[in-house]
């Protein structure tokens, strides 16, 4: 009788037909997370217009989203180490289906709130999740690549809503925020029947004692791929049980407390950016960088940032890409502050969007790996809460350092992104090539 780990048997099944159906059906769900997400700045206007409020009150919905994924992330997170991460992803994506698709019909600006709260909850339990099982099925030596490849996911997203933006401003209809939040709800629709498709996770299947129904995952993923399931011979073996404690025990706790600091400080940059962006350019941009035209290319920026992620995740290391990115995302602020024409200012536009996504790409493949299997989800879920704390400070934090103006808040946040740096830099692992535990 032969031993096999989890991660002995991925690398024999390598990615293949496999792992692109998880990525394609997780995809589609990141796809719409991410329009959920971003429809805050596109929206606002529009509902300011249909309730007759001013559009910092429409940002409102804005607060409650954020707030509701805070405590989806956090939640979720944990619950998906104790029950499983396929029915939380199951739970997750139905909610997210039901409450985006009836935030289009809300008949009250009241009503609407309380959907976007919900909504929120459910795309803040999405998010987490599907990352620590997306990792838990990649082998260790391209496991960097395909999770930033679903981070790319949120590009698509991005230039989908800004165009159904523009197209709505193009065409002038009325009440747009509900022909926006309409695009936005149909890729968690369709992704809910996929959803059933995904089996549970080989890893934490066997850290709760069921190492047969282990065994068929594999066979089933290296049947998929072309390769010969695991003879009578082979026996599945867990990997030695992490000592407990949480993610703030002894031995976690300095890449806790900086990892969190990071999504913290990122969230609070990229949110503080594309939060304002939006109604900014529509209503009173620079020059040619005016409307929601500007917006699309803006989003297509964010494709060869996470491209440049990819590859830096497996050819540089996950630190050296973070730090990298962190510290070209604050370059691009920086252009933006000292920029005194509209070339450069468009073109500081396009390096934070670049940057700052290429920064969530490299760290979304590196916060899992950070994490054993009883604390993966957990440590995603707490990470994820960080980020929408960040979504929740940066519109108050503009709204305050705005009035010194628009350069003063940029520069604030290329500060930000150099502390990410730093934080980084001072971690103590590198996951590149590195086996779960």
């Amino acid at each position: 009788m032969s031993r096999i780990s989890v991660d002995e048997a991925l690398d024999r099944a390598g990615t293949g037909r496999f792992q692109r159906r998880l990525l394609a059906i997780f995809g589609l769900v990141w796809t719409a997370d991410a329009m959920q997400v971003l429809a805050v700045g596109f929206t606002a206007a529009s509902i300011a217009a249909t309730f007759g409020l001013t559009v910092p009150q429409a940002l409102q919905t804005g607060t409650l989203f954020f707030l509701g994924m805070l405590i989806g992330a956090f939640a979720f997170g944990r619950l998906a180490d104790r029950i499983g991460r396929r029915k939380v992803l199951i739970l997750t994506v139905a909610c997210d289906a039901v409450f985006g698709a009836l935030s289009i019909f809300a008949p009250s600006f009241a009503s609407l709130l309380a959907l976007r709260f919900l909504t929120g909850i459910a795309v803040g339990g999405t998010l987490p999740v599907d990352y620590a099982m997306m990792a838990e099925f990649l082998p260790a030596k391209s496991r960097g690549r395909w999770l930033v490849a679903l981070e790319g996911f949120w590009a698509i997203g991005t230039l989908i809503v800004a165009l159904a933006a523009w197209g709505a401003s193009v065409a002038g209809v009325q009440d747009a925020w509900r022909y926006i939040f309409a695009v936005t709800a149909l890729p968690a629709v369709l992704g809910l029947a996929l959803r059933f498709f995904v089996p549970e996770s080989p890893l934490y299947l066997l850290r709760t004692g069921r190492a047969d129904d282990a065994r068929t995952i594999v066979n089933r993923v290296l049947t998929l791929n072309g390769r010969a399931p695991l003879g009578p011979q082979d026996e599945i073996a867990a990997a030695p049980r992490a000592a407990s404690g949480g993610i703030f025990s002894d031995r976690l706790r300095r890449r806790s407390v900086l990892i969190l600091a990071i999504w913290f400080l990122v969230s609070v940059s990229y949110y503080g950016v594309f939060t304002w962006m939006p109604a900014k350019l529509a209503a009173d941009g620079f020059g040619f960088v005016r409307g929601y035209g500007f917006l699309v290319f803006v989003a297509l920026a964010q494709l060869p940032g996470y491209a440049l992620a990819a590859y830096g995740v497996e050819a540089w290391g996950r630190k050296p890409t973070l730090v990298g990115f962190c510290l070209l995302s604050a370059a691009g602020c920086l252009l933006f502050v000292v920029s005194a024409d509209d070339l450069l200012v468009g073109a500081s536009l396009l390096v934070m969007s670049f940057a700052l996504l290429g920064t969530w790409g490299a760290l979304y493949a590196y916060t899992p790996e950070l994490y054993p299997t009883a604390l993966r989800a957990t440590g995603m879920g707490t990470a994820g809460a960080m980020a929408r704390l960040g979504g929740l400070v940066a519109p108050s934090l503009m709204a305050l350092v705005v009035a010194e103006g628009l350069g003063v808040a940029i520069g604030l946040f290329a500060g930000f992104l150099v502390l990410a740096a730093l934080a980084a830099m001072a971690m103590d692992a590198e996951t590149r090539q590195v086996a779960l535990s």
